[in-house]
């Protein structure tokens, strides 16, 4: 099923991230972690890619097993950053042979080692290049990007970073997903900004429950992510506890959650970081309000 289906609906829905696991030790739990979650019968799952696509041949595997063992529609991750269009037109070729039928086109993040490389020959130096491929090779994907409510870290400021955001939207996305954010008006505020903008593809929430202190500094050091002294002082109180910490973080996630459907949003996204009972609790919460 192609993404768009579900987001031109009005009934309310959750969905969650996993990511493929860094090697093939691994391979077992994060695939186990990664069914446990899809048996909840989320509305769809996207899989990762990992940095410089290290991990991409599991990414595949993973979205595959996802979609043909449990009949969840799937959404792949593809990234760009330094690949070649021959190694990307193959993987686009693999995607469309498993069957798959959305895809998440990111430039990808840098590693130390690009940033130190020469970007002018790279086949593909911004998704947007990698998003007006994939429309010309005529594969018939539902095509997302990402989009970020605090501005991207490279961009200057808000106004250039979503002219850049339209130029993907023009090249062929049909779908924007949001990094991680704990102020819902950040949102809201965003989302008034880029309609005006004439930008009118949905826009996916993207919400990640912080269960543990050590995730604070990683999240703030990843997206830049403005914490609210609401979201501080619960980590400020409960972060040296573990159980604790995991309950009012997932507590704080199911009511940003909770006023984001309030306020007309219908689809949400859950960065779930393959925990499959954290996952299960935030649906627990929400069952009522999801029927």
């Amino acid at each position: 099923m192609k993404l768009t289906e579900l987001f031109n609906q009005d009934k309310l829905s959750l969905s969650f991230e996993v990511f493929p696991p860094k090697n093939d030790t691994a391979f077992e739990s994060v695939k186990h972690a990664t069914e446990e979650i899809a048996a909840l019968h989320p509305s769809f799952m996207s899989v990762t890619y990992g940095a410089g696509g290290g991990t991409s041949r599991y990414t595949l595997e993973i979205a595959k097993n996802i979609k043909e063992r449990y009949g969840v529609p799937t959404l792949a991750h593809l990234t760009c950053v330094s690949s070649t269009k021959e190694t990307v037109h193959e993987k686009i070729k693999q995607i469309r042979e498993a069957g798959i039928q959305n895809v998440m086109a990111l430039r990808g993040d840098l590693t130390p080692e690009l940033e130190q490389s020469d970007r002018s020959k790279w086949a593909y130096r911004h998704a947007v290049d990698l998003i007006r491929d994939i429309k010309e090779m005529g594969a018939d994907f539902c095509i997302g990007g990402a989009c970020y409510p605090e501005i991207h870290p490279e961009s200057t400021n808000q106004k250039e970073d979503i002219k850049y955001l339209k130029e993907k939207v023009d090249a062929g996305c049909s779908f924007l997903t949001t990094q991680m954010f704990f102020d819902n008006n950040l949102l809201y505020n965003f989302l008034y900004k880029i309609r005006e903008a004439g930008i009118t593809v949905p826009i996916i929430p993207g919400v990640m429950p912080i269960t543990n202190g050590n995730q604070v500094e990683r999240a703030v050091k990843l997206s830049g992510s403005f914490m609210p002294q609401r979201f501080k002082s619960l980590v400020d109180k409960f972060g040296t506890t573990p159980a604790a910490m995991k309950q009012a973080g997932i507590a704080y996630a199911t009511d940003q959650i909770i006023d984001l459907f309030a306020n007309g949003i219908t689809n949400v996204h859950v960065y779930s970081m393959n925990k499959p009972d954290v996952a299960a609790q935030i649906l627990s919460n929400l069952s009522d309000i999801l029927g």
